[in-house]
């Protein structure tokens, strides 16, 4: 796919803005008002599925061809000279790193939320065991059972018995971000190896103070400290943009760009 899908808000210094999932910003619309009073906010969607392609074919997706994407749409939206924040959440981390590590000439800092880039664990076969079995399940028992297999994998609980039910069928699937992240996105995300090499004074890792304890905290942290990045906890959990979005929008703003700081954004 060659189109670029992305909306633009706000005023301000330029933040772009990966989605988590599919890339669908579903739920973020409150975060994102917060955000454009300081920043021109970008939302990028890789698969265009807010803009009218929900529904149609999607194939296997790989963070490459997402950082490619967001990569090109900076060059459509910054002027001459200047540079972007980036803010990429959950599989839209992942993306962020792939950004910040083949493309980092335009970019002033990336915060990548709980990139569930397991391979940088010493156990990282088990999870990424447990990322295949939530795609099984998916096709074997349907989205309620995956949920709950996923959940039970990033808290650390042995998995129960889900309910029973069965995947949606070809055309309903592709309807729906939720199925598309697990057969389409999830498989391939995980098992994203972070480069060694990337310029990574300019990337914090974040995790929920919700999710400490939890997998992905686990692997913000660890990630970290091999990079050599620095290292916040945000409000909520794996999904606090959704569940706290003017918390986390203040202090991601805290994050990018420090109270007082030179051309720090206004906070009234």
């Amino acid at each position: 796919m060659t189109d670029l899908f992305y909306d633009v808000s706000g005023t301000g210094p330029s933040l772009l803005l990966i989605p988590g999932g599919a890339g669908h910003p579903v739920g973020l619309d409150r975060m994102t008002e917060v955000l454009a009073a300081r920043f021109t906010v970008v939302t990028y969607d890789p698969l265009g599925l807010a803009h009218g392609r929900l529904g149609q074919p999607v194939g296997e997706q790989r963070a490459e061809a997402w950082s490619d994407g967001a990569a090109r749409v900076l060059q459509q939206v910054l002027p001459e000279g200047e540079s972007a924040y980036v803010l990429g959440i959950s599989a839209g981390g992942i993306a962020a790193l792939d950004l910040l590590a083949r493309h980092p000439e335009r970019l002033r800092h990336v915060v990548a939320h709980e990139p569930p880039c397991v391979n940088v664990l010493p156990d990282a076969a088990r999870h990424r065991a447990m990322f295949l079995d939530v795609h099984d399940t998916y096709r074997a028992a349907g989205l309620e059972a995956a949920a709950a297999r996923m959940s039970a994998g990033l808290a650390g609980r042995e998995p129960e018995s889900g309910p029973e039910g069965q995947p949606l069928s070809p055309e309903a699937e592709l309807a729906n971000p939720m199925a598309l992240f697990l057969t389409r996105v999830l498989p391939r995300f995980t098992a994203y190896t972070p480069a060694e090499d990337a310029p990574y004074s300019r990337l914090t890792l974040t995790a929920g103070t919700d999710s400490r304890g939890q997998l992905l905290y686990r692997t913000a942290e660890l990630l970290a400290a091999r990079t050599g990045s620095d290292f916040a906890e945000f409000p909520g959990g794996h999904l606090g943009a959704l569940e706290h979005p003017v918390a986390y929008a203040e202090r991601l703003t805290e994050t990018l760009v420090p109270v007082g700081a030179p051309g720090a954004p206004s906070t009234t």
